[in-house]
């Protein structure tokens, strides 16, 4: 049967994704979730000044303060460690129920055992991994994570543009059919990027300011679809490019369909899955004159702007949706382990 207290959950890391995911589990309320424990390298009062006050978020909603290696949001106390491996930390004396892994570092199901051998339960990561045998499951809500079984102790949260992409293809094709699809990914600059040029990174593009030039990098979206589309195995392309803003991304993506369609064909079946459906509150549709700062803080894994939808040929279309590639994909990371941890609830571990 499941349990009656708030399953406990620790983040391990505490950078964008990491603060985004803590911030939104407050400010959506929450739920089943009970936040006891953080693992980050930064000292506390970096903890504490970075939680209180978000240049892109805007101040924590709510009571911020430190008392010894208790980080207390609204009175409720957060145990701050600051170790560098997942094997220095007692996850099972912490009697947590999930590890959130959100420094991005972790790639690997052999990284994934370290977690496991030291005492956490299950663990689910903010990244996708290197390859679909690293992990049991690689899940984007509203698509895949009703298929979890109870047995899996490591998943993936995929990346935030799958989760934007996936649930718009998706859609598209039982409704109309797609042969081939090629997306270009216009995201906001990472921290990967320095602010003047600098040795940054093994990619050379990488070392070039992120505030002054589109810079072309490489991303994985491609593969990433077609591990939740297998279908579309082999028909998908995809590039990225950063651009000189802090948050919010979209997509423009390409699409040869299975048979003539229009504009109006394609608005309607996107907006129709908005409305109503399992992707109902994940994906959402606008024909609104927006900017990408319109999008800031939203927690849709997709908005699809149907004012930009275009047709040609008749069966090459081009679609825009926006995201918040830090917020709805921190959501959406919520989403996934309160379902990761109810399953599990159900069909205990066993040895």
């Amino acid at each position: 049967m499941p349990q009656n207290r708030p399953y406990k959950v620790a983040l391990n890391g505490y950078g964008r994704i990491g603060r985004c995911v803590l911030r939104a589990l407050y400010e959506r309320g929450q739920g089943n979730l009970d936040i006891i424990a953080l693992n980050d390298l930064a000292d506390q009062a970096s903890i504490e000044y970075l939680t209180r006050f978000d240049s892109t978020h805007g101040r924590f909603p709510g009571e911020v303060r430190v008392d010894g290696d208790c980080l207390h949001l609204n009175g409720t106390c957060v145990q701050v460690l600051r170790q560098d491996t997942p094997e220095a930390i007692d996850w099972q004396g912490l009697g947590i129920d999930l590890v959130l892994e959100c420094s991005g570092v972790y790639h690997t199901r052999a990284d994934g055992q370290r977690f496991l051998d030291a005492g956490a339960p299950r663990v689910l990561f903010s990244q996708p991994m290197a390859s679909e045998a690293d992990v049991d499951a690689t899940l984007v809500y509203g698509i895949n994570h009703t298929r979890l079984t109870g047995r899996e102790r490591l998943v993936s949260n995929a990346s935030c543009t799958t989760n934007c992409g996936v649930p718009l293809l998706k859609v598209l094709h039982e409704a109309i059919g797609l042969e081939y699809v090629s997306i270009t990914t216009i995201h906001s600059a990472m921290n990967d990027q320095p602010v003047i040029d600098a040795y940054h990174h093994n990619d050379l593009r990488r070392t070039r300011s992120a505030f002054q030039s589109v810079i072309p990098v490489s991303t994985g979206l491609a593969r990433g679809i077609e591990r939740l589309l297998p279908e579309l195995a082999g028909r998908v392309q995809a590039k990225a490019i950063r651009v000189p803003t802090v948050n919010v991304s979209c997509l423009d993506i390409t699409l040869q369909t299975a048979r003539d369609t229009s504009a109006d064909e394609i608005n309607r079946v996107l907006r129709s899955a908005a409305e109503t459906g399992p992707l109902k509150g994940l994906l959402d549709y606008t024909e609104l004159p927006h900017a990408s700062c319109d999008f800031n803080h939203d927690p849709h894994s997709a908005i699809v702007d149907g004012s930009q939808t275009r047709v040609s040929g008749p069966r090459l279309v081009n679609l825009l949706a926006w995201f918040d590639n830090e917020w709805g994909f921190a959501n959406r990371m919520l989403d996934v382990a309160e379902h990761f941890l109810r399953v599990t609830d159900t069909t205990p571990l066993k040895d």
